[in-house]
């Protein structure tokens, strides 16, 4: 919401600065995103009227002009304005004036005496809205500071509001507040019933009163069409970032931004019949007034006469009924529609407007009457015309019920930890328009029907905070005992994991858990993943029930910003459905961990030569993460190349994959070169094995080097878990060091060589008992794997 900081202040002045004013709507809840002087810092500049001109002798484009800046003295300026008009009242910058970026001197313009210059609104750092000079309104006074003229010294201030508090979106509903909050008093426009001059008058039939149980209508006729918009109702407008339309357009406007209520005007020869609020009938379209087309879904409430929709109810009019230039018989609309009517339907058709905004979040349903008197009686200051009567239909048992809501001061006084009396609270609901009753211990209140937000005692208590004011709230440390909780030695914490990841030269990225949907088709094999009922954004439609593609869309922004080595890693929670013994049913909710190696290994630098990450690379970071208990195996991946990619083992269960991108994705998503990665389930990582004590052994070791022939389909893994289960205590450790396949071997085999460190903990090893060791597990690896020893 933005808003005049000075069209504010009309309606309640505190005694405030800007600065401390908007600290206190901060800290209100109503918090200030932005404050922008409507114009930057100039001076010397005054309302001048040009009192004739001629064409430069030595210039096409150029003129003289005389100009009167209130000196008594007609000063002589060279402008080249292409709407230089004899008796136009426009800004003056005088000699010594200094405008942004640059100060006025006399000059000679092309060998005339030029003494000041006309100023454009581009020329001043204000907005532009055609080329020329700025045309000031005929009553501007020649010689005024043109800061006064045009209240230049006024700030726009923008506020972002929490969903509940629709009340505070008119100036009217933050100047409540404003007064609430400084006991200032509340200076709101008189509106006073507009008596009609005729009978003219449409029937309003609420045809869906559960949607719509209040609409108010009125006829004024003969309207000038040819009316222009105040100066000072365009500005307020263009200060609340409303571009101005029409008169009429902007009256509407103007009553949605002082009161909160949102209006409509049709053209009301172009209406046949009464006028419905009505839910689609078969066949109903309509083109609304930004162009759109659309058939109405049937839970959108229509407005529309005897013969066709007229507008998308509290959202936009429709533009065949719509007032235009020639239009001089308007029917005002001025209604409550209840949220539940209005939420989403914009959103729905890819769009949203200032009414659908409000009427969403709630506006006051007793409001619809005073406003259309409001815009009643402006309509006649500005465009003239006859006012009919007021056709009001109400179906007041659908219209929202204020319950009583019950406070105990004491409770209010123990939560907020401060002494407020039973006066000051009572005082503070009335301030804020809520009625109050005393009933023994507590405070019977019911809200105004502005306030859609108040339903228990704790926001009555957060009322109290915020008129008290959070910043008198004393930060008083809590007394209690502390106790150290035990961590398991078997497990580490979270953030043990992150800076171990960290020390592999990751670098922690967080990315949503809503996905774009093609990520979970092409990352996790999932075509039918969890959607959501409400999402953010079309692309993010759907929960992600893998962390890989959050990683390949964070890869992708660091290619487009030329990034030349790219490590990213995340935890985070995945989603997906029918799963058997979820916490929430229907759904599991895994942690997981995920890693992306992207580009050099390592940094360039002179030690080593620069060469890119490969599987291996990053399989070393899983060993490093889980440990050596880790073992893997070739498997197939929807995300991963099929040749390149391995499932992560862990005391036989399956806890993850690591691999390559498949070739596919890293074409489909322009990453130049796969990426290595890893997906890991967190709760494996998190669990560690305790520590053994063991004795130092003192005897020598005994190393034996051992080569043998396996089919191909086996893998050295395969291999290293044969042996080790032939293998006695004798045996130590079990690594392979080469493989090799090709000449002096049989086809579809190759060689795995293993280093075999045998050691015994009291006494020096005989070569008889090692070999018989050694025989023990070649004749395994033969009997389980068909494997040989190559000699």
């Amino acid at each position: 919401m933005q808003f005049s900081e000075q069209w504010l202040r009309s309606l309640c002045n505190p005694a405030l600065d800007s600065d401390a004013l908007c600290h206190l709507l901060t800290m209100a809840g109503l918090e200030v995103e932005e404050v922008e002087p409507v114009a930057p810092f100039f001076t010397g500049v005054v309302v001048a009227q040009i009192v004739s001109f001629e064409k430069h002798p030595n210039a096409d484009k150029l003129r003289v002009c005389m100009v009167d800046i209130g000196t008594g003295t007609l000063q002589q300026i060279v402008c080249g304005a292409p709407n230089v008009v004899a008796g136009m009242k426009a800004p003056c910058a005088t000699v010594g004036a200094k405008l942004p970026g640059f100060e006025i001197k006399a000059a000679k313009l092309r060998g005339v005496e030029s003494f000041g210059m006309m100023c454009s609104a581009d020329e001043l750092g204000m907005t532009q809205a055609h080329d020329g000079l700025l045309v000031l309104p005929e009553d501007a006074q020649v010689g005024t500071d043109i800061r006064d003229c045009l209240s230049l010294d006024d700030r726009k201030i923008t506020i972002k509001l929490t969903p509940n508090r629709a009340d505070c979106l008119s100036l009217a509903g933050i100047a409540r507040e404003l007064a609430a909050l400084t006991d200032t008093p509340l200076i709101l426009p008189a509106v006073s019933a507009v008596a009609p001059t005729h009978d003219m008058r449409r029937v309003v039939a609420l045809d869906a009163p559960e949607a719509c149980p209040r609409y108010v209508g009125r006829i004024v006729s003969n309207v000038n069409p040819d009316a222009a918009t105040p100066v000072w109702m365009k500005q307020r407008l263009e200060r609340c970032g409303v571009r101005s339309i029409s008169a009429v357009v902007d009256i509407t406007n103007y009553v949605m931004l002082e009161l909160g209520q949102p209006m409509h005007a049709f053209d009301n020869d172009k209406l046949s019949g009464a006028v419905h609020v009505r839910m689609p009938k078969a066949g109903d379209s309509l083109k609304l007034l930004h162009g759109q087309s659309i058939e109405p879904a049937a839970d959108m409430l229509l407005i529309a006469d005897d013969a066709r929709a007229l507008a998308l109810a509290g959202v936009m009019g429709g533009d065949d009924s719509g007032v235009t230039g020639e239009t001089r018989n308007v029917f005002l609309e001025s209604a409550f529609f209840q949220p539940d009517a209005i939420v989403g339907r914009a959103r729905v058709l890819g769009f949203s407007s200032d009414a659908s905004h409000r009427f969403e979040r709630g506006v006051d349903f007793e409001l619809p009457r005073t406003a259309m008197e409001r815009a009643t009686s402006l309509l006649l200051e500005i465009c003239g015309g006859q006012a009919g009567p007021v056709v009001e239909t109400v179906v007041a048992e659908a219209l929202p019920q204020r319950t009583a809501v019950s406070v105990r001061p004491s409770r209010v006084r123990r939560v907020l930890g401060i002494e407020v009396s039973d006066a000051d609270m009572r005082a503070t609901f009335e301030r804020l328009g809520m009625s109050v009753t005393a009933l023994d211990d507590k405070f019977s209140v019911t809200p105004p029907s502005y306030r859609f937000d108040i339903a228990i005692e704790e926001d009555l208590i957060e009322e109290v905070a915020r008129v008290v004011g959070y910043d008198n709230i004393p930060a008083v440390a809590p007394v209690a005992g502390i106790s150290m909780l035990a961590l398991p030695e078997d497990s580490q914490s979270p953030h043990r994991v992150r800076r171990a990841v960290a020390a592999r030269d990751y670098q922690e990225v967080i990315s949503y858990a809503f996905v774009e949907e093609a990520w979970e088709s092409d990352f996790a094999g999932n075509s039918d993943p969890a959607r959501l009922a409400n999402p953010i954004a079309s692309q993010l439609a759907v929960m992600r029930s893998s962390l890989i593609g959050g990683l390949v869309g964070v890869l992708g922004s660091n290619l487009r910003h030329r990034a030349e080595r790219v490590r990213v890693f995340e935890i985070g929670r995945c989603f997906s459905k029918d799963a058997a013994g979820a916490p929430v049913a229907g759904y599991d909710q895994p942690v997981r961990i995920a890693a992306l190696a992207w580009g050099p290994a390592a940094s360039e630098q002179w030690g080593q030569t620069t060469r890119k990450v490969d599987f291996y690379d990053i399989k070393a970071d899983v060993e490093a993460l889980l440990g050596t208990q880790a073992s893997f195996e070739a498997t197939i991946h929807p995300a991963l190349h099929p040749g390149r990619s391995a499932r992560v083992m862990l005391d036989g269960a399956v806890v993850g994959v690591v691999g390559e991108l498949h070739p596919a994705w890293v074409q489909k998503y322009d990453l130049g070169s796969a990426p290595v990665l890893f997906e890991i389930e967190f709760a494996a990582i998190v669990k560690r094995r305790l520590p053994t004590h063991t004795d130092v052994v003192k005897q020598p070791a005994v190393k034996r080097d051992i080569a043998l022939v396996v089919p191909n389909g086996v893998s050295a893994a395969q291999l290293r878990e044969v042996l080790q289960s032939a293998a006695n205590t004798l045996v130590r450790s079990i690594d392979v060091f080469d493989v090799y396949s090709g000449k002096g071997l049989e086809p579809e085999t190759r060689s795995v060589a293993l280093r075999l460190v045998l050691q015994h903990t009291e006494r020096t090893l005989e070569d008889a008992e090692i070999d018989q060791v050694v025989k023990a597990m070649i004749a395994a690896a033969g009997e389980k794997l068909g494997a040989y020893l190559r000699v």
